[in-house]
């Protein structure tokens, strides 16, 4: 019961988030300068170092799927193998854990550090409007950086896949731009549009929302972050392995 409970409030917890993320009347001027910040904040020291790490990968990774291949006599599948594992699967599930790590973690350790210290709750009425001013500039900048970096890493993933295939040269882009959308039917691009914005909210809001949960534990052994972790996580693998499904079956 208290498990569910616990999940009951999270999950109520990151709706009341979401709706508040709709409103209007959440995006005045101070709100507007505080979200700007975060982002700028959370999103900036983080998109170039994922970038390259990414892209290093991406180079070892898509080398040794063409040598494979070719050693093989399936030098015609190596792309389309590349765009599937990488592209598809490795690269959002890899900036989503990596916005959680480098923004969302530290962003409801200040949210907690600042009830800490003021003592409000979350579900009063002082509670509200310090989740409109303080909370979710942090969760908007942690969704916003969890969708950037899957997007640019993408991008670069593809052009740095093209480029050990073909070269510096425009010969190969229609047969590259062919496998590509080959691999991204309408109902493979809506899944894997879905699981990125699906990634980004659940990086976003499972820590925010464990962390603003003051419900007892007296039962439970493990703090509300790392519960919040293990949330996020489950989150995470259901919503990969939804994508799987859809994508292959």
């Amino acid at each position: 019961m208290q498990w569910l409970i616990g999940w009951w409030r999270t999950v109520h917890l990151g709706a009341l988030l979401v709706v508040l993320a709709l409103t209007p009347s959440s995006y005045g001027a101070h709100n507007r300068r505080e979200m700007a910040r975060h982002i700028a904040l959370g999103t900036g020291p983080a998109l170039l170092g994922f970038t390259v790490l990414t892209t290093l990968i991406s180079l070892v990774v898509i080398r040794i799927v063409l040598v494979t291949a070719l050693s093989y006599g399936l030098s015609q599948y190596a792309l389309e193998m590349v765009v599937r594992v990488l592209v598809l699967e490795l690269i959002p599930l890899a900036a989503a854990l990596f916005a959680a790590l480098r923004c969302t973690i530290p962003n409801a350790a200040e949210i907690a550090a600042l009830r800490a210290r003021d003592g409000w709750d979350a579900w009063s009425p002082q509670g509200l409007q310090r989740l409109r001013s303080e909370v979710l500039p942090r969760m908007a900048a942690s969704v916003f950086c969890a969708l950037l970096m899957a997007a640019v890493s993408c991008v670069v993933t593809l052009v740095v896949a093209y480029l050990l295939v073909y070269g510096f040269t425009s010969a190969g882009f229609g047969a590259y731009t062919h496998t590509v959308g080959r691999v991204f039917s309408p109902a493979v691009a809506l899944i894997f549009g879905l699981k990125i914005v699906f990634f980004g909210l659940t990086v976003a809001l499972m820590p925010i929302a464990s962390a603003l949960d003051a419900a007892p534990r007296r039962l439970g052994r493990a703090s509300a972050e790392l519960q919040g972790l293990v949330r996020m996580f489950l989150v995470i693998l259901l919503i990969e392995a939804a994508s799987l499904v859809g994508n292959y079956y």
